[in-house]
């Protein structure tokens, strides 16, 4: 694969991922305390709500997901920054990846044992396990180099200046396609928890399980066509 199309492939596959985190974000707003799981900053800012109104659930629930997700930053990038120099998408990544998936796999257990009405110990549990997800998959993406699919001012601010001075740069579609993933993201897994639990896990594992097939073509596909290149 050319670097060119391993390029459009990894926006592809970010976009999906983003798709992910609208989904995780929603259902934990919705049914888990309304805090976010990846949405760090508007986490301080209730932790900070918290301390203002004496409301030691919202300071439990805010702070249970930063640790969660500082938890999982932690395991992510131990996992990612083993990676080769020069890589478009590093094998380290859809390994970390993979443990991402590991994570949600637990959450979707853990959500259907409680029937999508988790009682206040489950609910933390559900929360951390988000947040600690979520971080893993920030840790991963960061390997590639300027991107995120979970925190996207920095992302929307640069598409509305470039906009502005019409000065498009590379990227600006992906990053206008991760701003809708994480809206339509949101949206269906939105619509999802609060009318259809039950399918919640199929709606936030299928775009991470898609990237993570896709990746690993990807590998087998370059990997196999090398010897050819070289005969």
């Amino acid at each position: 694969m050319t670097r060119s199309r391993r390029g459009a492939a990894r926006d592809g596959l970010l976009v999906l991922l983003t798709l992910t985190t609208g989904a995780v974000d929603a259902s934990s707003f919705l049914h888990l305390g309304n805090v976010f799981s990846s949405v760090i900053t508007g986490n301080l800012i209730l932790l900070g709500v918290s301390a203002a109104t004496a409301s030691s659930s919202l300071a439990i629930h805010s702070g249970t997901a930063l640790a969660g997700y500082s938890v999982g930053v932690l395991i992510g990038a131990l996992i990612a920054t083993r990676r080769a120099s020069g890589e478009t998408w590093p094998l380290s990544v859809t390994v970390t990846l993979v443990a991402e998936f590991c994570v949600l796999a637990g959450f979707s257990v853990g959500w259907e044992l409680t029937g999508g009405s988790p009682g206040s110990t489950a609910e933390l549990l559900l929360i951390a396990t988000l947040a600690v997800a979520m971080g893993i998959q920030s840790a991963a993406v960061a390997e590639l180099g300027g991107m995120s699919t979970t925190y996207l001012t920095g992302t929307l601010t640069a598409v509305i200046t470039q906009v502005a001075t019409r000065d498009p740069k590379p990227g600006l579609v992906r990053s206008v396609g991760v701003i809708v993933a994480i809206v339509s993201g949101a949206v269906g897994g939105g619509l999802v928890a609060e009318h259809a639990p039950t399918w919640l896990p199929a709606v936030i594992l299928t775009p991470l399980a898609v990237v993570v097939i896709a990746s690993i073509t990807f590998e087998m596909a370059d990997a196999h066509g090398g010897p050819r290149r070289n005969r």
